[in-house]
């Protein structure tokens, strides 16, 4: 796909995304790597349903900005991202409601944030790990993004929100909105002890669909 293409796509999704509500006002941030190493970012303070494709920010391989609008401030999330998920191509990062709600609940596993509840989270987001509250933007968010080692493609910063890789910006949008409706799930559901997916049916769809899982046992919420 040209890079005009990919500037195209990255507008039709992040407007797709604010107009359902998923990221508020100037939240919110999407890249898309380059064949040549470097990145398409969104700028900083910008809403992701009016974006420009020929204003947003074009870096190096280095983070350096070559051309466009001043890069979002959380670069150091995206690059640690990219740096552990070797196949990642694209990574969104939204404010979306319930999953920052579910960062703020005492309960929470910060290995596995929310327990398997559907095929289709698993499928498309996997599991969920918790990143502790660091400011937006706060360069050190990039050692706790390295200290997991690549092991998850989408986690959720405390207080904050969800960031997801993906191997294309497609299905990196795809597992996040799965990742906000497995939250709204798990709120809706708390305190009802309802039935999650038993470690068979987890299983099953590991062995099925090729999945990479930490742990893929019955999930004690």
């Amino acid at each position: 796909m040209s890079e005009a293409k990919l500037r195209e796509e990255i507008c039709r999704f992040g407007r797709s995304l604010f107009e359902r509500g998923l990221t508020p006002g100037s939240s919110g941030n999407i890249s898309l790597r380059l064949d040549d190493g470097g990145w398409l970012v969104t700028p900083t303070n910008a809403s992701l349903g009016f974006l420009d494709p020929a204003r947003l920010a074009k870096l190096d391989a280095q983070g350096r900005l070559v051309a466009g609008d001043a890069p979002t401030k959380e670069i150091p999330l995206h690059t640690a991202l990219y740096e552990t998920r070797a196949a990642a191509r694209a990574i969104v990062h939204l404010h979306s409601t319930h999953a920052v709600a579910v960062t703020m609940l005492p309960e929470i596993d910060p290995k596995s944030v929310l327990p398997p509840m559907t095929p289709y989270y698993l499928m498309r987001a996997g599991q969920t790990a918790l990143v502790p509250y660091f400011r937006p933007g706060d360069p050190a968010v990039a050692d706790a993004i390295k200290g997991l080692a690549g092991r998850y493609s989408s986690v959720l910063l405390a207080n904050h929100g969800p960031v997801v890789a993906g191997e294309t910006l497609e299905a990196a949008v795809f597992a996040t909105e799965e990742l906000e409706e497995t939250a709204k799930l798990y709120l809706l559901l708390r305190g009802l002890n309802p039935r999650y997916l038993s470690p068979e049916q987890v299983s099953d769809l590991v062995r099925t669909f090729g999945l990479s899982l930490q742990e893929h046992g019955a999930h004690d919420h």
